[in-house]
């Protein structure tokens, strides 16, 4: 089904089924690309039985020594706080699979502030990008993971907040979030996530049809400004898939 612009719906019976339709099609993306493929996660609830499926029963479907795993955003913590998005998918997924140096977290535990770990770990992306301008012909990943927020907010992009309109820089420091946990964040920009063959929104949960319904009936909330220069898919349960949707 599609929506909008560009946006393609998946509908999935429930969380354990989206979960599996979102691992497939990342193995899907990183099997699409040969030599080095990167993988943008996210944090939050959404992904994490997903997860579990990568490091379990998918876990010989992925070539670790060849993939790169990035992160959409990160809360401004150490990585060994429980309140690091990557912290914890370290130890669910990424540990003992994926070598160190195919890791690549947002310096946050060990940056003077959101912006300066903003800054540097854009330059990690132009580093394994090769370049520090974004080609939109040449995506800088394979796939990028989101949600939405009950807020509408995805990534660390909330509603309002001035860098919805960063658009000379792939990553900015966000000093207050709109949402619990109120620490400081770091997140990607609209056009570093734009930057990649398929973005793939995860939704779930009865709590989310009212939110998911304002993004698709046109309301400027972040997770609707968010795009793909590719394909952009939303994966969502029967019981959070809107009724105009549903009708539609």
């Amino acid at each position: 089904m599609k929506v909008g612009d560009r946006r393609q719906i998946v509908v999935a019976a429930d969380a354990e089924a989206l979960a599996r339709v979102a691992a497939q099609r990342l193995i899907a993306r990183v099997a699409l690309h040969h030599e080095r493929p990167a993988i943008c996660l996210t944090g939050g609830s959404g992904p994490q039985r997903m997860f579990e499926l990568l490091a379990t029963e998918f876990a010989d479907r992925i070539p670790w020594s060849r993939v790169h795993w990035f992160i959409s955003d990160e809360r401004f913590v150490p990585l060994d706080d429980p309140l690091s998005n990557m912290g914890t998918i370290r130890r669910v997924l990424l540990d003992g699979r994926a070598p160190p140096d195919n890791i690549h977290a947002i310096p946050a535990g060990d940056s003077a502030t959101p912006d300066e770990a903003a800054t540097r770990y854009e330059r990690d992306l132009q580093t394994f990008y090769g370049a520090t301008a974004l080609d939109p012909a040449r995506p800088l990943f394979d796939l990028v993971l989101g949600g939405v927020g009950p807020d509408g907010h995805t990534a660390s992009l909330f509603p309002g907040w001035p860098q919805l309109d960063v658009t000379d820089r792939w990553a900015a420091g966000v000093d207050t979030a709109h949402v619990a946990p109120f620490v400081p964040r770091v997140t990607l920009t609209f056009p570093a996530l734009a930057s990649c063959n398929e973005m793939l929104f995860l939704v779930h949960g009865a709590a989310k049809r009212e939110i998911v319904g304002q993004v698709f009936e046109g309301a400027d909330l972040p997770a609707g400004r968010a795009r793909s220069n590719g394909e952009t898919v939303w994966l969502i349960t029967e019981d959070a898939l809107p009724e105009a949707v549903r009708e539609g």
